[in-house]
């Protein structure tokens, strides 16, 4: 199994690459999607997150107001560090045991982990290859308003607390730019993708 980490910044456009790998035949493990399933499961997840952020965090039907807790939880460092320590456990540990059972299942397949913090878990010590998706600053605000509805306050909170990209950068193995629009994301993706075949083959 060849395992590889398509990282960058909250929209820097790392999915749209994914899905050009799982269009090749790539298996996709999305960080956004187990960390929304480990939390949506209740029980010590959201006990913990309502201990630390306040039952505002909650809708009326006791499930997860996920906005409400972004505002409040990427406002400072201190309570985005205790939003990682209660989710971050919980979602490396599930993430963990679903590469472990395609390793079991899948011995030839190329996983995929599409995840924005995969050099702050300090996974990338754990992957074959590492690709870093880079995009300027004002493009991800503008992403982030568009797609997500966001404010320009809460593109740039979340944004700022990420670790700078230059960080990244000197951990991966290819930088992929995103700056040009989706058609020469998905080149880059397509040239990314012949990279990673070559050194399986080779």
């Amino acid at each position: 199994m060849l395992l590889v980490g398509i990282t960058g910044g909250i929209a820097c456009g790392k999915t749209e690459v994914a899905k050009v790998f799982q269009e090749k035949g790539a298996i996709i493990l999305s960080g956004d999607q187990i960390g929304r399933e480990v939390v949506e499961k209740g029980g010590a997840v959201i006990e913990k997150l309502v201990r630390a952020f306040g039952e505002t965090i909650l809708r009326s039907d006791g499930s997860l107001d996920r906005r409400r807790l972004g505002r409040i939880a990427f406002a400072s460092k201190e309570s985005k560090d205790r939003l990682n320590d209660i989710i971050h456990p919980h979602l490396l540990e599930e993430l963990r045991r679903r590469i472990q059972k395609l390793e079991e299942e899948a011995p030839e397949a190329v996983v995929v982990i599409d995840a924005a913090l995969i050099v702050e878990w300090g996974l990338e010590k754990e992957l074959d290859h590492l690709i870093f998706v880079e995009s300027k600053e004002d493009n991800k605000i503008k992403r982030l308003q568009k797609e997500k509805g966001y404010s320009e306050k809460e593109a740039v909170d979340r944004i700022k607390s990420q670790l700078p990209d230059k960080v990244k950068e000197e951990k991966v193995d290819m930088i992929i730019r995103n700056d040009r629009g989706l058609a020469e994301l998905r080149k880059a993706a397509e040239g990314a993708w012949r990279f990673v075949v070559d050194c399986l083959v080779y």
